[in-house]
């Protein structure tokens, strides 16, 4: 359905160590001679629950969940993994169905049936979390069981993309006996049917994980356990990495620490690989705020922003400047607010705020969170208030909350204008519009958008080729140029720095790019 190859696939490795060691040359296998592989990164859980979570969480749950569709290593459409098999069984695209490999168990040895699926799809949409997953199930009418292994959905209109959605962590399955139809959990406990099994966590510090024996998916786990330890900042996990207190880092490297370990003062001993990615960082504006719900205040700050300066200045040419929400390399990607601005103007923007009648500066407050997408946002918007300050247009002040309490806050609608990035749920230009758009989004900001929302979506989720549906995708890009709420700054590489002893790290990243730790293993041998 999608034909997209995944560049992290044809990682380059730019240190000590060639690639051709991390694809097979060296023999592998789950020697635990070492202890477990640990893996850092920056972006810690703001939940353990699937169905509050449409963030960085589902870097923890695509271990320790499943879902009924995945990504086995290579594959650019979802395949079973839970289930035993999954299609639409007519042409429309609206009736869907799994079903389940036999036998199946969850980590605790409950049984996984048709009913903990229906039980865990069914109330993501009930408990209907503020910004959460129930936004992705916006097409679907009603989960039926029929029997203990099949399931159908029916939805209320086609939607090509449906098997997408399901195979996002968000949709993973719990076992109704300890997770409530109507509730979240707040523990820290896991009852999940994936690779593994949570052994232990301490919030914003480590997971631990280990073989869950009851595990029946495509998964090859090629080590019998992971540790992930959590770091508040870029420089501590490169030291830890350095200091081999961690095996690999996959998630907020820093511009610096990027650079530094691709020039010639690398560290002895560690590989890093690189490939093009989809990451996104773009700014959000609250249309509650008086200031920022005026067209003229975010046009001319669209005018204003300079994303390469940026890009050059802040991230050291690790991203690329973005001038639309979906990414390059997507089907139907434009350069809509490059076509429409130009180069940044502030004479330009001073035209903008006239014409409208606002002749003197903007007040605004913008907003960030300090822990969640690398050391670089700091100081990637204190260059946004020099800019906008530099025109004589604005005055800004920066406000900035660790991600748990940030995230809460753009939910209740606090924040004026604030800043977001976008790892892909699935690798189409759908997942870079629809979940920022409508009553109920991701953002917690509503915007309607209803030329999208009822037109274009719709139209474009009927086609399964989804070439086919670039014009609906270019016309919906166009209406977020002309209202200006999203206002996309850069698109991320994708980085992994490794020990030179460990191999897998080009096959572990999925095409949404998540981590998938049963890929990573100590080598063996020369």
């Amino acid at each position: 359905m999608f034909n997209r190859n995944r560049c992290l696939r044809q990682l380059a490795a730019i240190t000590s160590i060639t690639l051709v060691a991390g694809c097979g040359v060296l023999s592998s296998g789950s020697s635990d001679d070492k202890g477990p592989i640990v893996v850092g990164t920056t972006s810690a859980p703001s939940t353990l629950d699937p169905a509050a979570s449409w963030d960085g969480s589902w870097e923890l749950f695509r271990n320790i969940y499943q879902t009924l569709l995945g990504y086995p290593d290579g594959a650019v459409t979802p395949q079973p993994d839970a289930a035993e098999s999954c299609a639409f069984t007519n042409a429309s695209n609206r009736t869907y169905r799994c079903v389940l490999r036999p036998n199946m168990k969850f980590s605790d040895g409950d049984s996984l049936d048709a009913r903990a699926v229906k039980h865990s799809i069914d109330r993501i949409r009930k408990i209907a979390v503020p910004g959460g997953p129930a936004g992705l199930l916006g097409s679907l009418d009603r989960v039926q069981v029929l029997g203990d292994r099949e399931i159908v959905f029916h939805l209320n209109k086609p939607d090509a993309t449906f098997p997408f959605v399901l195979a996002t962590p968000a949709m993973s399955i719990v076992d109704p006996d300890d997770y409530p139809a109507d509730a979240l959990r707040k523990d820290d406990k896991v009852f999940g049917s994936g690779p593994y099994s949570l052994q232990s966590y301490e919030e914003g510090k480590r997971a631990e994980l280990v073989r869950n024996d009851h595990y029946d998916g495509f998964a090859q786990r090629k080590n019998d356990a992971v540790t992930i330890r959590y770091f508040p900042d870029s420089a501590q996990m490169v030291k830890a990495l350095r200091d081999k207190k961690i095996d690999v880092t996959y998630r907020g490297l820093a511009a610096s620490d990027i650079v530094g370990l691709k020039g010639p003062d690398s560290q002895k001993g560690i590989e890093l690989l690189e490939g093009t990615g989809t990451e996104i960082s773009y700014l959000v504006f609250n249309p509650k705020d008086p200031w920022a719900r005026k067209l003229a205040v975010r046009k001319a700050i669209a005018q204003v922003v300079d994303r390469p300066a940026i890009a050059h200045k802040v991230y050291k040419d690790t991203v690329d400047p973005l001038y639309s929400m979906v990414p390059a390399g997507l089907t139907g990607h434009t350069t809509g607010y490059f076509d429409d601005y130009g180069e940044p103007s502030s004479s330009k923007a001073r035209k903008i705020l006239l014409e409208a009648g606002i002749n003197e500066r903007v007040p605004l407050t913008l907003w960030y969170t300090t822990d969640r997408y690398g050391s670089e946002t700091a100081p990637e918007f204190q260059e946004l208030k020099s800019q906008l300050e530099g025109s004589g247009l604005f005055r800004i002040t920066l406000r900035s909350r660790p991600w748990k309490t940030y995230e809460a806050g753009y939910r209740k609608g606090e924040y004026p204008v604030f800043g977001r990035g976008w790892f892909p749920d699935f690798p189409d230009a759908e997942n870079f519009i629809a979940p920022f758009v409508g009553e109920q989004n991701a953002l917690g900001t509503p915007y309607p958008a209803q030329r999208i929302t009822n037109t274009l979506l719709p139209e474009s989720r009927g086609e399964s080729d989804r070439g086919a549906v670039v014009k609906e995708f270019e016309e919906a890009q166009q209406i977020l140029v002309d209202d200006a709420r999203l206002l996309p700054l850069w698109q991320g590489k994708q980085y992994v720095a490794a020990s030179e002893d460990i191999s897998g790290g080009e096959r572990a990243l999925d095409p949404s790019t998540i981590m998938t730790m049963w890929e990573l293993h100590r080598k063996t041998s020369w």
